[in-house]
């Protein structure tokens, strides 16, 4: 306890992430903040008549906010920040549609967040997700290891889903493995897959391996299709949140992340999603994945799709 989080955005995904995190009672306070005038505090109104009945202490705080900075004064000395502040996905649109609109309000977010909690370490969740976690990175002004996005914690807990679900297994008998970017570049990595020790190869054919690959890609897409209005909120907000719970304990956990990579796999100068080891500074370490040949061939040209797109949030 001690440790405080900020929670930017009180739609489904930032409501549900500050619940998490709340009811983990390892915070002492979860602070959600929204424009919308009283909806984060009505919700951490809710949230805090929840703590006798689940049984935690951390306090949620709503602050509703501006453009203009104001509001902002209640994140002040945040630990932690999660920004899932912009708009979702609707039905037919890629993450990249949203590049404009939500760069923007990434940066105006973080630009504000950063003069209270100058010393925060930053998860991005907001779409898309890589380029959206570098604009952060060059808004904050931070450290690149403080400043890193959620993605392939998502992602991999997909692919581990569709497997056992495909193998008719308990999800814990599962390992899988996600990489590359939040989008159409993802890496989902068969080679590090596996169900209580056995290879993925060895329990399913190539092509039905390849069928699970590609409907991890495709498994935000059709939960927004679903939906019609919104996107995925439930394991987005569980991952965002496991990964908050380790900066704050310090944990040291190995999590495929959006990191900054500076010379692993023969990629440099750009955020990508990797596994890394999660502490109280943010990232850690990049750690590298056997990977096979085809596999990081895959990586590098994600690497390079993103690179582009980094490249030009930073006049957004």
């Amino acid at each position: 306890m001690g440790k405080k989080v900020t929670v930017v955005g009180a739609g489904f995904y930032g409501s549900t992430t500050a619940q998490r995190l709340a009811e983990y009672d390892v915070f002492e306070e979860v602070v959600l903040t929204d424009i919308v005038e009283g909806k984060p505090e009505g919700i951490a109104l809710d949230m805090n008549q929840s703590r006798t009945i689940e049984g935690f202490e951390t306090k949620v705080v709503g602050a509703t906010t501006d453009n203009d900075g104001n509001g902002y004064e209640k994140t002040a000395g945040s630990d932690v920040i999660v920004i899932t502040a912009g708009l979702p996905r609707k039905p037919g649109m890629s993450r990249m549609d949203l590049l404009e609109v939500n760069a923007k309000i990434v940066r105006g977010v973080t630009e504000n967040l950063v003069k209270h909690s100058p010393n925060a370490v930053i998860i991005v969740v907001s779409n898309p997700l890589d380029e959206m976690t570098a604009l952060a990175q060059l808004a904050s002004g931070f450290p690149k290891n403080r400043v890193l996005g959620q993605a392939g914690m998502l992602d991999t807990a997909r692919f581990t889903n569709f497997v056992a679900e495909e193998l008719q297994v308990p999800v814990k008998s599962v390992t899988t493995l996600t990489l590359g970017s939040h989008g159409d570049t993802m890496v989902p990595v068969p080679s590090q897959s596996s169900v209580d020790g056995k290879p993925l190869a060895d329990l399913l054919p190539a092509d039905k391996v390849e069928e699970l690959v590609t409907k991890t890609r495709n498994g935000g897409a059709e939960i927004v299709a679903l939906l019609k209005t919104g996107s995925a909120y439930y394991a987005p907000s569980a991952a965002a949140a496991r990964m908050a719970k380790a900066v704050a304990e310090d944990s040291g956990a190995v999590m495929p992340v959006c990191a900054w990579v500076d010379g692993e796999y023969g990629i440099s100068g750009v955020y990508l999603g990797v596994n890394a080891q999660i502490g109280a500074e943010g990232v850690k370490k990049v750690v590298e994945t056997p990977l096979h040949d085809d596999e990081l061939a895959n990586l590098k040209e994600a690497a390079e799709a993103v690179r582009a797109k980094q490249a030009d949030v930073a006049g957004l």
